[in-house]
């Protein structure tokens, strides 16, 4: 689970100082990654599948969260805890990540930036966890909302 942060305005080779006068808004992402799916190192696949990064459940505008730092986050697995953190623990921050992603990359408006997801995930996890179809997972992140999105196989939904 991870902030997400939606560009509102273009920005090219942004200065951190300015960088979150580009954001339109912030909501909640699910950055699914399916590990077995892997090729040769690359993560397109194993991240880029149909379903594979649900969004939601809102958009709260950044003039609601002057401060993007300061949110609690938390997602569960079934209804058992797996994550539970805050913004500012994040290694790179937003306006960190939206100055250095400008400089190689020109962020357009309704571009949206997946933050970074805190410690938990389940391939960190020893044993390893994995999810399956039927499970369901719900992402929280204060002030802006709770996502709910249950596992499906995506070759055969």
């Amino acid at each position: 689970m991870e902030l997400a942060a939606i560009i509102g305005t273009t920005a090219r080779r942004v200065d951190r100082a300015d960088a979150l006068g580009h954001v339109f808004g912030y909501s909640v992402m699910i950055d699914v990654s399916a590990r077995d799916n892997r090729r040769a190192g690359q993560w397109i696949v194993s991240k880029g599948m149909d379903g594979y990064a649900p969004f939601g459940p809102c958009i709260v505008t950044a003039d609601e969260i002057p401060d993007p730092q300061v949110l609690d986050l938390w997602l569960s697995v079934n209804g058992v805890e797996k994550q539970r953190s805050n913004t500012a623990r994040m290694l790179f921050k937003v306006d960190e990540l939206i100055a250095d992603i400008s400089r190689v990359i020109t962020l357009e408006p309704g571009d949206i930036i997946a933050t970074g997801t805190p410690e938990g995930v389940g391939a960190g996890r020893n044993p390893q966890e994995w999810m399956w179809p039927g499970d369901v997972v719900v992402a929280t992140v204060q002030g802006i909302g709770t996502l709910r999105h249950p596992v499906v196989n995506v070759t055969q939904a």
